[in-house]
């Protein structure tokens, strides 16, 4: 789960803000030139959209930006057996309700509605009550009343039956669909999380400001690939003030940890006085100097507040260096076979860290499908990048403090000037 920070107006829908963090929307197909992304509940066809980066010329409906959520949000509806039973006389159902509530109170089940109406439209029974869990009942073989309740007065109750019930709380609607299915369900639902599950969070104009931001970082990608690098580019953004801070790109050639995000996030360091890397040899990596007297009288710590735009998912590495660094949010373009962001692990998500972004992923034209193939290529063995959307990550299978002390060292280096935040 994750939550917007102060200072987004600029690049915020009018309604209210949103919160919550993985891609979960399986069933719709994406044809990016050829490529194949799995999105549940929606439709995204770019095919033959085209970006001319150098014009800055790209079709402002051509990138729908999903929003990269928790396992919890995206995890398909998880089910418990328990026995119900027909409610024979109407009149009966507020005192049977009352005495199952004390024999059988269902913990952890608040979620599920005690009655639902009989789906058979033929029934003679309108209503249905749960009685209680498969394995809290004392004989499971023997589905009767005298079996499964103590000694006391169930008139009005018909012969038990075996369902399914959702055993969590739904935290999006198409999890909320699914659960009603099974049987009558709560849901508080954050609308700007449905909103954006259907690709509405950002309206045109928005989506035209995140087109020029990645534009930056393609060309970064592209100049990256000149010079027989890594063709990966990245831009941090001030969405406050739409100003780009800083553009950086893949310079894995000289340094092995300097990936296209460790780049940016160096040259922002650098845009306040601090940072330990020289890019004077590359035209591309450039960053815009700080305001040394800005109106709130403090410099931001890093990417504070700050949005990052990158043609690729980051690696475990970049994602730990993002979230020392107190990045607000990152949109990538392609997905990656080791990205940490929602295709192998979703480091933003995780609940034991002190701080946390939302990530969005989606592409635009022909650029993304390339530069995802260059990356195979290059990492050899051409094997095919894992979905980002409608898959469950690995995260819980890392420890992320050890990957944090191995980020934190290069941070603690990159911003020498900047003011501590821990």
């Amino acid at each position: 789960m994750f939550s917007l920070g102060p200072g987004r107006a600029a690049m915020e829908p009018e309604t209210k803000r949103w919160k919550g963090s993985k891609c979960a929307m399986k069933g719709s197909k994406c044809d990016v030139k050829g490529s194949k992304c799995d999105v549940k509940g929606s439709k995204c066809d770019v095919k033959g959209s085209k970006c001319d980066v150098k014009g800055s010329k790209c079709d402002d409906y051509s990138w729908v930006a999903f929003p990269v959520l928790s396992d919890e949000q995206s995890a398909d509806v998880e089910l418990v057996e328990a026995y119900a039973a027909p409610i024979v006389d109407r009149k009966a159902t507020s005192r049977l309700v009352r005495e199952l509530n004390g024999v059988y109170p269902l913990p952890g089940l608040q979620h599920v509605k005690r009655v639902r109406a009989c789906r058979a439209e033929d029934s003679p029974h309108p209503l249905e009550v749960l009685l209680c869990l498969l394995r809290d009942a004392p004989n499971p073989t023997d589905a009767s009343v005298p079996s499964l309740l103590p000694a006391g007065s169930w008139e009005g109750l018909g012969e038990p039956f075996v369902v399914k019930v959702p055993a969590r709380p739904p935290l999006t609607r198409p999890q909320f669909e699914l659960a009603s299915r099974r049987w009558p369900t709560t849901f508080h639902e954050d609308k700007q999380v449905t909103v954006a599950l259907r690709g509405e969070l950002f309206g045109p104009q928005q989506r035209a400001l995140m087109h020029t931001f990645m534009a930056s970082a393609v060309a970064a990608a592209r100049a990256a690939a000149q010079l027989g690098m890594e063709a990966v580019g990245a831009a941090v953004v001030d969405p406050e003030t739409q100003r780009v801070v800083a553009v950086g790109h893949d310079r894995r050639g000289e340094h092995p940890l300097q990936h296209a995000v460790m780049v940016c996030i160096d040259l922002v360091a650098r845009s306040q006085g601090g940072g330990c890397y020289r890019h004077d040899r590359y035209d591309a990596c450039r960053f815009a100097p700080i305001d040394p007297q800005p109106e709130k009288g403090a410099v931001p710590y890093i990417c504070s507040g700050y949005d990052l735009y990158v043609t690729r998912e980051p690696c475990v590495m970049c994602a730990m260096a993002l979230v020392h660094s107190r990045i607000g949010r990152v949109f990538y373009g392609a997905a990656a076979a080791d990205g940490a962001l929602g295709t192998r692990f979703k480091i933003h998500t995780q609940k034991d860290l002190n701080h946390r972004f939302q990530s969005f992923c989606g592409a635009s034209g022909s650029y993304f499908c390339d530069s995802r193939q260059t990356g195979r290529q290059a990492r050899g063995g051409g094997r095919h990048a894992a979905r980002v959307i409608g898959t469950r990550s690995r995260t819980r299978d890392i420890r992320v403090e050890d990957w944090g002390l191995q980020t934190w060292d290069v941070l603690t280096r990159c911003a020498t000037a900047a003011r501590p935040c821990l």
